[in-house]
């Protein structure tokens, strides 16, 4: 593990920029860009297409330490290049932004109340391809809908049990267990995956450190525990859907919670706009994004 980006993610101001749109996300991405589905004909072309999008967020002048602790990539995004460089090589040495890698393989159909993680075939291969192209951390996704304890555990099971296994490579996993925001529940969801999650991270030793990933609480500042457990590197928000401008709202009346937007980001961004136009747009997007993380 690199020591200076652990200290950096872990005691930084600034937020994580998730730039990991996968195949069944990218679509929806690019059409936000102002890229419809009739103007690539296949994968390959909309994956050069969401890296083309990718690259010029990376390489704005903006996107930088100066508000970005770190950025989680797609698996392509790894093994593709942004000016000469791999990605997270560009990332580290020339923005001084932490890179992260996406390692879920998307949700299973629902049960319980809630959404598993599909199974990650050869996750040790691709952990290890990981430590070579200088990834710090991980990040795996769940989704929880319904306040069913069963169905909870399993989730937190599930993603503590991939998580040992990150850090059996040397990587910090966050783990993602997402509340719907829409859940009509979403209060009593948050209590049972607060519980859950402390019971795990109770558990893990004084080498076992992970970061979470949560919708943000209805109740102001309900995560306050998790934020200051000691094998609790960094917990960030996600956007889950709100409006940029909604999601800053809620995220600045929590203390200790960071963003890490992914259509928060993106949004007022489009492929029309000019350099120029383009640049702007992400500052502001930076910018709030960043005040609503140092509240």
């Amino acid at each position: 593990m690199n020591q200076e980006q652990f200290d950096l993610v872990k005691n930084g101001k600034g937020f994580i920029a998730a730039l990991d749109q996968s195949g069944g996300s990218t679509p929806k991405a690019l059409k936000l860009y102002g890229v419809s589905e009739d103007q690539y004909s296949n994968e390959e072309e909309m994956y050069d297409l969401i890296h083309e999008m990718r690259t010029r967020v990376m390489t704005a002048p903006s996107f930088n330490s100066d508000a970005i602790l770190g950025a989680i990539l797609f698996e392509q995004t790894m093994d593709r290049e942004v000016e000469g460089q791999y990605t997270s090589d560009y990332l580290w040495e020339k923005k001084g932004v932490v890179p992260f890698l996406k390692v879920d393989k998307g949700l299973a159909d629902e049960e319980n109340g809630v959404q598993l993680m599909k199974p990650i075939p050869n996750l040790d291969e691709l952990l290890q391809r990981a430590n070579e192209r200088h990834i710090f951390g991980t990040k795996m996704r769940s989704v929880i809908n319904e306040p069913n304890p069963d169905g909870i555990r399993q989730v937190v099971d599930q993603q503590f049990e991939v998580a040992k296994q990150i850090l059996a490579a040397g990587l910090v996993p966050i783990i993602e267990p997402e509340v719907n925001i829409h859940s009509e529940n979403k209060e009593k969801c948050e209590e049972l995956l607060k519980q859950e999650l402390l019971n795990y991270l109770d558990q893990l030793s004084e080498d076992q450190n992970v970061m979470l990933k949560l919708s943000i609480p209805t109740v102001n500042n309900y995560y306050r525990e998790l934020i200051e457990h000691p094998r609790v590197v960094r917990v960030v928000a996600l956007s889950g859907g709100y409006p940029r401008k909604e999601a800053n709202e809620k995220l600045a009346a929590n203390h200790g919670l960071i963003a890490s937007f992914s259509r928060g980001l993106s949004e007022g961004v489009s492929a029309s706009q000019s350099d120029e136009e383009f640049n702007a747009a992400i500052e502001d997007s930076i910018q709030t994004i960043y005040e609503a993380s140092i509240t």
